[in-house]
């Protein structure tokens, strides 16, 4: 399997994304390099090999065979089926081992980044992008501003070594777009409330309310990788889908990445869930001028799109980006 760096034309060192500048950027002699200049070049390549298959003798691979198996049926149980994969280092030429859902990561031992080019190829490879766009620099900053305002934190979250190994992480999501036809029906009650003398009177009126029109949805998202913390990937929203890119392997440069390992298919029911619960609560929300409002029947018919796409972190899912046209509404005491 290949492994990808990307290299300067100047000095041969390791090119990584800038997200300040929006560029590539050589940390050695400090060249910088637009996408079009970066497309031109040939990143270097080396073979990615599945692990215990690094050495290619066979007098090697006998000796090693039986123990490979037993560490693999220990990963396995231990990680859910995720298999060990080693790669050589194009910079130091290292051997390192990954999970089989990284796609891409820094060397160990000589800390250039690599991108495993193979892991987003085919179905695997996302249609859009969001790059980063602060540096690791202003990252830490803004994480010492945050937790320097917080009580009884951890003297670990100040230690300097914890704080380097700060990076940016690429997170896989399913990303659709919705039209959806709904109708809402219900009771509306307004409540008007007086005194007059010592007495308190209470007037409650009923209403008849319907709700139907088209509701839009925008950039729904549904994490797309089974170790993902879901209550850190839900907590960090939302996302700028108008920053989104076309994909390109250059944007992972620098930073961590994963590929994804949930299907669509499994993250179907809980899509159509979102995309119901929203529709009805903008058609609530459309709802003005009564006390409470009690739906008794709801109907939503949809339609929806597909975009893969690799988002980021930390600022990682979507935002529901929603545009309603609700017609038809009357209320009747």
């Amino acid at each position: 399997m290949a492994v990808i760096s990307f290299k300067c034309p100047n000095c041969d060192g390791e090119l990584i994304f800038d997200p300040e500048t929006q560029k590539y950027k050589c940390e050695y002699c400090g060249s910088k390099f637009t996408q079009a200049e970066l497309d031109a070049l040939q990143p270097a390549e080396s073979e990615e090999t599945d692990a215990g298959a690094a050495d290619g003798s066979d007098e090697a691979e006998q000796e090693t065979t039986e123990q490979q198996s037993a560490d693999t049926k220990k990963k396995e149980g231990e990680d859910g089926g995720a298999e060990a994969v080693i790669y050589n280092c194009p910079s130091c030429g290292a051997e390192i081992v990954t999970d089989a859902t990284t796609a891409a990561t820094f060397c160990y031992y000589c800390h250039n980044p690599v991108v495993l080019g193979k892991r987003l190829e085919g179905k695997y490879l996302p249609n859009k992008v969001i790059p980063f766009k602060i540096s690791k620099k202003e990252a830490e900053k803004r994480f010492l501003e945050y937790v320097g305002k917080k009580k009884f934190v951890p003297k670990a979250f100040f230690n300097k070594k914890q704080i380097e190994c700060l990076s940016g992480v690429y997170f896989p999501y399913w990303i659709y777009d919705a039209k959806l036809q709904g109708k809402l029906q219900g009771e509306g009650k307004k409540i008007r409330v007086w005194r007059t003398g010592d007495t308190e009177y209470t007037e409650t009126k009923f209403y008849h309310v319907e709700r139907e029109g088209e509701v839009d949805l925008k950039n729904l998202a549904e994490n797309a990788l089974q170790k993902a913390n879901v209550q850190l990937v839900k907590g960090v929203l939302p996302y700028q889908f108008n920053e989104m890119k076309d994909f390109n392997m250059g944007y992972l440069s620098g930073f961590m990445a994963e590929k994804r390992d949930i299907e669509q298919k499994a993250v179907e029911g809980n899509m159509q869930a979102t995309m119901k619960n929203s529709a009805e609560k903008l058609m609530r929300e459309s709802v003005q001028g009564y006390n409470a409002l009690s739906p008794s029947v709801s109907s939503i018919l949809s339609s929806s799109s597909l975009l893969k796409c690799a988002c980021r972190s930390p600022r990682l899912a979507a935002r529901i980006v929603s545009e309603t046209n609700i017609s038809g509404g009357r209320a009747s005491p």
